[in-house]
C-alpha cells in the first residue's frame, strides 16, 4: 500500500486566508462574536480537509479519501490516461497542478498528488497500458 498526499497549491491557499481573514477582521471590528464562531469553525473545516485529501494505492484499487471518508475508489486496470492539467474545477484536489484520471468509459475525476513522477509511475507498474499526457514545457 502507498499513500500520496495531495499537493498544497497556493493559488487555493492565499485566496481562501484573504478572504475569511478580512471576514474575520471584520466581524471582531463589529463584536459579532456568533460570526467569529462560525467562521473559526468554518476555516477549521477547511483546513482539514485540504490537509487530510490522500490518495492510496492498494493492489489493483485507487481510493481517493477526504478526511474519514472515503470519497472515490477506482480500479487501476480501469483507468486509460492520465493527463497533466490546470483544471480548476472542483475536485479532491488541493492545488491546480493537477493530473486528470480518465477511466472506465467516460469517467474522470482531478486530483492533485505531491509526487506526480512517483504516483504515475506506481500506477503504470500495475496497469502499463495507461497513457500518459504530459503538458508542453
Amino acid at each position: 500500500m502507498k499513500t500520496y498526499k495531495s499537493k498544497l497549491g497556493l493559488e487555493l491557499i492565499i485566496p481562501l486566508a484573504i478572504l475569511f481573514g478580512w471576514i474575520f477582521i471584520d466581524l471582531i471590528s463589529q463584536k459579532a462574536w456568533l460570526g467569529v464562531g462560525l467562521i473559526v469553525g468554518i476555516v477549521t473545516f477547511l483546513v482539514y480537509g485540504l490537509l487530510s485529501i490522500r490518495y492510496t494505492i492498494e493492489e489493483d484499487q485507487l481510493t481517493i479519501k477526504l478526511g474519514i471518508l472515503s470519497y472515490q475508489k477506482i480500479n487501476i486496470h480501469s483507468i486509460h490516461k492520465i493527463s497533466e492539467t490546470y483544471n480548476p474545477l472542483s475536485s479532491p484536489a488541493a492545488s491546480i497542478d493537477r493530473l486528470e484520471i480518465m477511466y472506465n468509459k467516460f469517467d474522470a475525476v482531478l486530483i492533485s498528488p505531491k509526487d506526480k513522477k512517483g504516483f504515475i509511475e506506481n500506477l503504470t507498474s500495475i496497469n502499463p497500458n495507461i497513457e500518459i499526457k504530459y503538458r508542453k514545457q
